[in-house]
């Protein structure tokens, strides 16, 4: 009976700190490590919603960039970081389901050495086609690249990228041979498929919105599963390859070791600010769309990922050089 009141005790003293913490956090400053360059997708939406999180929480929010290796670098650093909850940061496709594939090496596990807080958006990538050619559909690529095998090439962002992998799901997925060409920047490539020198061209809808709504390039389709709010008339890929879907996708992670009661105050903070209509405004204004929930769900969800790309990885025999 008295070591049975001794645990309960303990329990209850350790549960008591544990509201204690989370009650007072944060005592100062948050540190967000983004591990991209200034200006960069994950930078732009970063900001975009840290500052209504700093609101939430009651203090100030500070980014820090920390490019390089893929997002390696700086995912490192979060990894490192005291677990207190005063730093945090991004987490997206890159860091968490491609560079695990596709590196020899990295110096964190992402499935073990990070809390998943709550994914905040996610972003289809484009398909669209130089004028040149003959290309109306999706239908009308996968026919035209089946007679002509390994005559199509596709740009990409760059090799491993999720541009590039969306050309090599559609090639497993159709039985067709397009042809990868990386380019060091996305607005080479698309400079290439307006000036006909490009056949076609993946990559974040962002960049390729305004060409294809300007008519200077023809937009096949959309890489989610369903159609993009931020272009409607434009169908999903997967209307014609079942099941076809890439998406550019982050959220918030903290270091394994931070009190539950933070991750959970952390979650709600962020979930108040992606429910702000305002917000989900000027995400949609650059194609992105706004997710929310739980932590468990986003844990889930980059679990998912993890295994769909290491399968496509494999399966193409992408390599980074």
């Amino acid at each position: 009976m008295y070591n049975r009141c001794k645990i309960s005790a303990v329990v209850w003293a350790a549960l008591t700190m544990t509201t204690a913490i989370a009650a007072d956090y944060p005592t100062r400053p948050i540190r967000f490590i983004v591990p991209y360059g200034a200006g960069s997708g994950p930078d732009i939406t970063a900001r975009l919603f840290l500052a209504d999180l700093g609101k939430n929480l009651e203090q100030q929010i500070v980014v820090d960039n920390r490019p390089g290796a893929g997002g390696s670098i700086g995912t490192e650093m979060i990894v490192r970081a005291p677990p207190d909850g005063h730093t945090i940061g991004f987490g997206g496709i890159s860091a968490f389901a491609i560079n695990p594939n596709v590196l020899a090496k990295l110096p964190y596990d992402p499935d073990k050495d990070l809390v998943k807080v709550v994914q905040t958006y996610f972003n289809p990538g484009l398909l669209a086609v130089t004028l040149s050619l003959p290309i109306l559909s999706v239908k009308d690529l996968i026919d035209y690249a089946k007679k002509n095998p390994g005559k199509l090439s596709f740009g990409s962002s760059g090799n491993g990228t999720s541009s590039h992998l969306s050309g090599e799901l559609l090639n497993l997925m159709t039985g067709t041979q397009l042809v990868h060409v990386p380019y060091k920047t996305p607005d080479q490539g698309i400079t290439d498929t307006i000036g006909g020198r490009l056949p076609l061209m993946f990559n974040n809808m962002g960049p390729m919105l305004p060409h294809v709504k300007a008519g200077r390039i023809r937009g096949l389709g959309v890489t989610s599963l369903k159609r993009s709010p931020a272009i409607p008339e434009l169908p999903a890929i997967a209307e014609m390859v079942p099941g076809f879907e890439v998406t550019v996708w982050g959220g918030v992670v903290v270091p394994v070791g931070v009190p539950k009661a933070i991750v959970a105050r952390l979650n709600a903070a962020i979930n108040q600010a992606l429910a702000s209509p305002a917000l989900k405004e000027k995400y949609a204004a650059i194609g992105y769309e706004l997710v929310g929930g739980t932590s468990a769900q986003f844990d889930a969800f980059v679990k998912k990922e993890i295994a769909k790309w290491a399968d496509v990885i494999k399966r193409s025999g992408v390599k980074v050089d």
